[in-house]
């Protein structure tokens, strides 16, 4: 079967259109569905054809706005709820235990959610923000859910694993294993931290699809840039502005940067869950819903994602 290609116009509801055969029975656990987000569109965009969308949030009654929102859409969609914290490794480890509960498998798992690009904070595992919520937390989420993704394997279908990770992870200067574990603040630089968390993402994909044998198929993917409500939070206002990526009036600064719509930024995300054509591509980093070069060798080195692997493991203790 032939299929049309996409770019970066391509909205995600036009890639769940394309794909909603393959999407039809699915389930599709989404984290960071907030309204005006990333995670909020792609669970949109799903759930008028999956058997289940479960959305997810730390703040419950912005789930509720998110389900309410998707419901008054599609009525008929299958929606649950799921409170989830990823920068804490309790609460994680609570939604775990509740997604393995479920009597459904669980056939695609997507790490929408991130923390925004603050000020040094630390969690209450006293970890960094950006690295908990983006990396550490979804490591541990994954792990501990693994079985119910490995529940969807069949002769015919490989459960699916992705990351958001950036575009500008290629302005990593590497990545300090050892700062990780042991966050130092005079160290920390709000984008720096980002750059690295976000390409920390993509060798967890490449080391979890090389891990799983063929059970598992993880991708990274990179939505582009939108404006959403993470920009907006007011611990990370000041910092929006003074980088120029937002003006002063809170609006997108187009003359630094290339915007898209939330919509056309989902679209990456839906490929990399639905398209059959990355079936022989497990590991694959995806921008403008390609497949796409990793750029900047400073993460290219083959040993990285094993050691990282490694290091998040130390972090959590235990093994994945």
């Amino acid at each position: 079967m032939s299929f049309p290609s996409f770019g970066p116009s391509t909205t995600a509801e036009e890639v769940a259109a394309v794909f909603c055969d393959v999407i039809r029975g699915k389930n599709v656990l989404v984290t960071g569905t907030s309204l005006n987000s990333l995670g909020f569109e792609t669970a949109r965009a799903i759930a008028q054809y999956a058997n289940l969308v479960v959305i997810t949030g730390y703040n419950a009654e912005r789930l509720r706005l998110s389900e309410a929102a998707i419901k008054s859409e599609f009525p008929s969609a299958n929606v649950r709820r799921l409170n989830l914290d990823l920068s804490s490794l309790a609460a994680v480890r609570r939604a775990s235990k509740e997604v393995n509960g479920y009597p459904e498998p669980v056939h695609v798992l997507i790490h929408n959610a991130a923390a925004t690009i603050g000020h040094f904070k630390r969690t209450v595992d006293g970890l960094e923000s950006q690295i908990a919520t983006d990396l550490i937390g979804p490591f541990l989420f994954t792990k501990l859910i693994a079985a119910k993704i490995r529940a969807a394997k069949s002769a015919t279908y490989t459960p699916r694993v992705v990351a958001l990770t950036s575009i500008f992870h290629e302005y990593a200067q590497g990545i300090d294993l050892a700062d990780m574990e042991h966050p130092d603040p005079a160290k920390y630089e709000p984008f720096k931290a980002y750059n690295q968390a976000k390409s920390a993402d993509i060798l967890f994909m490449i080391e979890l699809s090389r891990r799983s044998c063929g059970a598992i198929r993880g991708y990274s993917v990179s939505p582009g840039v939108a404006l959403t409500n993470i920009q907006l939070k007011p611990e990370s206002l000041d910092i929006f502005i003074a980088s120029e990526i937002i003006t002063p009036d809170l609006k997108p600064n187009r003359i630094k940067l290339s915007w898209k719509t939330i919509p056309e930024s989902a679209a990456t995300t839906l490929v990399a869950a639905f398209d059959p054509r990355l079936d022989d591509k497990p590991g694959a980093y995806l921008d403008d819903c390609n497949v796409a070069d990793i750029a900047g060798p400073n993460i290219l080195d083959a040993d990285l994602p094993g050691r990282l692997w490694s290091t998040i493991e130390n972090i959590i203790g235990e093994s994945f």
